[in-house]
């Protein structure tokens, strides 16, 4: 590519002429790699495992990713494109250097220049800590979309926030999950470039003051603030081998001043820090424990921030372009919600519209209903954020003026709709008056949105009818699907290229960016040869996750089980506990009777509880008794084994999931809003075991009631046994839900943990238990009875598993995002 003038930018600078594009040939990447390694880093010792290898090559790969980037931001500023706005408190990145090798077609010209050098390069690639910035599906989902997206060339930035600490790191010490901090930026982050002239000011507390402007007009001016700096950090998001790079703007709360010297000067140096302190605590650890007052409150902080210096950061871009005029605002904008955390952008842009833009309270409200559309991600009503009103008055009392007001009009307009329903108005209000007065967030996401969608066709259809009936009652055009994906860029080409090869040397190589192609797999389910190339894929995958296993477990598993897999977040709703019920009926049965018929079975549990949630640890331990007791016992050692695998995170997965042979979605039906996991297992080869929940429906419909081990009630048969639901009865009248429930009060076989075990125990028997755990043991049984005999017929299970793979191609993000674009976004993709 040739060089150009320098021109002016619309902010008065000069753009620097373009540097001549950077070859991506291995010759070409040493140099550079030679280059930073021993002037920019100062090294001089090469060997793979070095951290300075690694970033010395992601600052190789950067340089060629900035070009792209900068010609995308110029393509975007030479004309008012439509642009979206994607607002997520979790970006669940995972490792982000073989995603961009991949996505710039130097991956083996890499591997060529490193191999000189004596590197190996997946070696290099262990080197790469997983971002920390997010805590299970919904971050990973927001990570897949932003791929999509760039791969095809919409204009979308994300937006998020930039935690110090991850989640936590989880290890086990006998049998309890144990937190430790997880400082993934520890060693620093390659990929960001921080973006100081971009940052912005959050203000918290103060108090409104009116005043006159110079037109005779009252204004109301948010005073006495406590602010706090936002300061940007941009990640490239690169598309697929297109040139393409959109934006991940993540940010980190800074102090406007770095400490009091008045304070530091008089001998109080702890006072003199406190503001800094403060200010940078709000991305410091992603997700506070919000089992504390003082926790609820930095959630709700850290919520605010995001939105706040998200929204300024957009406005102050449009003014820079287009002048102080919003009337075309809300057609070249969108802002998607991703689910209910960032709820108060709602009040916060109609503050900066009207306090600090000047418009009048219709104008800013029209554009506020047009420019914000809300996804949401949950059926249970309790995480539906609620926030007290007087933490939000106290906190941020000129953003509650704007709720009050906004609820208000809303409400005229129900009762004008229903008149004299007092019942619906108080059911319909963003303020729950029941008790403490708390803000409903997802009435506020609706109400202030055009656009609310669910994530699978079951959990749209259920928030229409349940949680949101009288939302959809009023707008029913308004409510719409979009059932999730997941990119086939990581979750196929990039974590399992061996697989990925073989397909590609069957149907060519376009399913990377259509997936759709891999349908044509389904003419070779049934030749031998492929069957058998297939399974040497999934073995060689066994093996390697085999591996990782002893290394951090010292549990020995043979490849020749049946890897049964269960990696998700721990809760009760998704039954983990289910899982281990069956794999002590499995461990009775091959004590009792041998269980000849019965394949030798791994079964693989993983997932993280929240600090906060008791009965999530209390599972976690019980799996790990339940499994210390089974692992030990060398009557079953070479037919069951049982394993937690710790620590959970993308890259676990990566390992994990090519391997699975068995893929669990087992949570209770209505419970699952859609399920992301259960897409990357199919699209690998994994055959589902599941209830017709979230979206294993739709996985079973594409491949067909043969190729999917259903089992469990359904929502209406939920439904109707809720009132007379008695699983004593159910234990009772089940010979082998008996000797479980035997075993486990009897012989102790989850653990000596008394306060454990009574926790356990008491679930399964609770005639309330809205898991309906007990009920679906028997159905559960019988289907993984069926999978077993599957199993034990390689050819049947083969073929299967390719038909999986197969019927995979509605599950990718690039479908996804193709129905977003076309339904709420309306965005002009980017030309070459």
């Amino acid at each position: 590519m040739g060089t150009s003038e320098p021109t002016e930018s619309r902010s008065g600078g000069i753009r620097l002429i373009e540097a001549p594009a950077l070859e991506l040939d291995a010759d070409a990447l040493l140099a550079d790699f030679t280059r930073y390694f021993g002037r920019t880093l100062g090294r001089q010792e090469i060997f793979s495992e070095s951290p300075y290898v690694y970033f010395a090559l992601v600052y190789t790969i950067r340089d060629r990713l900035i070009a792209r980037w900068n010609r995308t931001t110029r393509a975007l500023d030479s004309s008012n494109h439509r642009r979206v706005y994607y607002l997520s408190l979790e970006f669940l990145m995972g490792r982000l250097l073989t995603n961009a090798l991949l996505s710039l077609g130097v991956y083996e010209a890499c591997e060529q220049a490193l191999q000189r050098l004596g590197v190996s390069l997946s070696v290099v690639f262990e080197s790469e800590h997983d971002a920390g910035l997010g805590n299970g599906g919904l971050g990973r989902l927001a990570a897949c979309f932003l791929d999509s997206c760039a791969t095809l060339r919409l204009p979308v930035v994300g937006y998020g926030i930039r935690y110090q600490y991850g989640m936590f790191r989880q290890r086990i010490e006998h049998g309890y999950q144990m937190e430790e901090p997880e400082p993934w930026l520890r060693e620093g982050f390659p990929w960001e470039i921080e973006r100081l002239e971009h940052a912005q000011i959050v203000s918290f507390g103060g108090r409104k003051e009116i005043i006159v402007d110079a037109d005779g007009a009252e204004r109301v001016q948010w005073v006495d603030t406590h602010d706090i700096l936002a300061v940007p950090y941009d990640v490239p998001v690169p598309g697929y081998r297109n040139d393409f790079v959109n934006t991940l703007r993540l940010w980190s709360a800074k102090a406007t001043s770095a400490f009091d010297l008045e304070e530091f000067n008089a001998g109080d140096y702890t006072q003199a820090v406190a503001a800094k302190n403060d200010a940078e605590n709000i991305t410091m650890v992603l997700y506070p424990n919000d089992a504390s007052e003082s926790g609820k409150s930095l959630r709700l902080r850290q919520q605010y921030f995001l939105v706040s210096a998200s929204l300024k950061d957009t406005l102050a871009d449009w003014t820079r372009r287009n002048g102080p005029h919003f009337s075309k605002f809300a057609e070249q904008n969108c802002y998607q919600l991703n689910d209910t955390h960032p709820a108060i952008a709602v009040p916060e842009l109609m503050r900066l519209l009207v306090d600090e833009h000047g418009l009048d309270w219709d104008e800013a409200w029209r554009i506020t209903r047009e420019v914000m559309a809300y996804t949401n991600h949950t059926l249970l009503p309790e995480a539906l954020e609620t926030w007290p009103v007087a933490m939000l008055s106290s906190m941020l009392p000129r953003v509650m003026d704007m709720i009050y007001e906004i609820n208000a009009r809303f409400l005229d307009e129900v009762a004008e709709r229903w008149p004299g329903d007092v019942e619906r108005l108080s059911r319909m209000s963003l303020i729950e008056e029941d008790g403490e007065p708390r803000v409903r967030m997802a009435y506020l996401a609706i109400v202030g949105s055009r656009s609310i969608n669910g994530v699978a066709e079951l959990h749209s259809k259920l928030l229409q009818r349940g949680l949101f009936r009288d939302f959809a009652e009023i707008w029913p055009t308004r409510f719409n699907n979009k059932t999730n994906g997941v990119t086939q860029r990581r979750w196929l080409a990039a974590c399992n290229p061996g697989l990925a090869e073989l397909i590609t040397s069957k149907v060519g190589n376009s399913w990377i960016t259509d997936l759709d192609a891999l349908s044509a797999l389904s003419t070779h389910a049934d030749d031998p040869e492929f069957q058998l190339a297939w399974r040497s894929r999934k073995l060689a995958n066994k093996r390697r996750l085999a591996r990782y296993v002893e290394a951090e477990t010292n549990i020995a598993l043979d490849p020749d089980m049946l890897f049964d897999v269960q990696v998700k977040r721990i809760h009760e709703y998704k039954r983990q506990l289910l899982n281990v019920l069956h794999a002590i009926h499995l461990y009775d049965e091959i004590k009792r009777t041998g269980a000849s018929d019965c394949p030798p079975r791994a079964i693989l549990i993983g997932g993280k509880a929240a600090p906060g949630y008791v009965m999530a640890k209390n599972v976690i331990k019980f799996i790990n008794d339940v499994a210390s007791v089974i692992n030990s016992d060398p009557a079953v050692a070479d037919r069951l084994r049982i394993v937690f695998v710790p620590n959970y995170n993308v890259s676990v997965m990566e390992t994990i999931c090519p391997a699975a042979d068995l893929s669990e979605q087992i949570s209770t039906a209505g419970k699952e809003a859609s399920g992301t996991g259960n897409m990357k297992f199919m699209m690998n080869g994994a055959v589902t075991i599941g209830t017709l929940d979230g979206a294993n429906i739709e996985i079973r419909e594409a491949v067909g009631a043969d190729n999917f081990f259903l089992f469990g009630l359904t929502v209406e048969d939920i439904e109707q046994l809720r009132s007379c639901y008695d699983p004593n009865a159910i234990i009772a009248a089940d010979a082998a839900f008996t000797r479980v429930m035997h075993r486990i009060e009897v012989e102790h076989l989850g653990g000596e943990d008394a306060n454990v075990k009574a926790a356990i125990v008491a679930a399964i028997r609770n005639s309330h238990d809205p898991w309906m755990i007990a009920a679906d043991f028997r159905s559960f049984v019988d289907a993984q009875h069926r999978v077993g005999q599957a199993f034990l017929d390689l050819d049947t299970w083969t073929r299967m598993s390719i038909l999986n793979t197969a019927a995979s191609g509605r599950f990718s993000t690039d479908r996804t995002m193709r129905e977003y674009n076309d339904d709420i976004w309306h965005l002009t993709p980017i030309a070459s």
